[in-house]
């Protein structure tokens, strides 16, 4: 078995939301404004938005994010935070006003 290591791999950051109905609107208006600032960076690969369709899954939405490697993640947290404080968005809070749980994390790809 072989694990890609190189600092040059591609890093996914893959969030899973658990979002009220009522809440909707609010989530994916805070998930669009996110995902511009996120595309205008550099590193930024590709992301996708995905809403749940079927199944029994306890997560509605899933957000995939591909970075060129784990050498950007520095520059565009920073990116956000700014934005954040520019917009006045407090995410912690925010999430917990809507009642949204969310399981968010950095994955890399495994090459077995």
């Amino acid at each position: 078995m072989s694990i890609q290591q190189s600092g040059q791999a591609p890093l996914y950051r893959i969030n899973k939301f658990s979002v009220p109905l009522e809440s909707r609107d609010g989530f994916l208006d805070l998930i669009a404004r996110t995902h511009a600032v996120l595309r205008k960076q550099d590193g930024f690969v590709a992301d996708q938005i995905l809403e749940q369709q079927s199944g029994p899954g306890v997560f509605n939405f899933v957000t995939t994010i591909e970075f060129s490697g784990p050498e950007v993640i520095e520059n565009i947290v920073s990116a956000l935070a700014a934005f954040d404080h520019q917009e006045g968005i407090d995410r912690q809070q925010a999430m917990a006003g809507l009642g949204i749980k969310a399981d968010m994390g950095l994955y890399r790809s495994l090459d077995i």
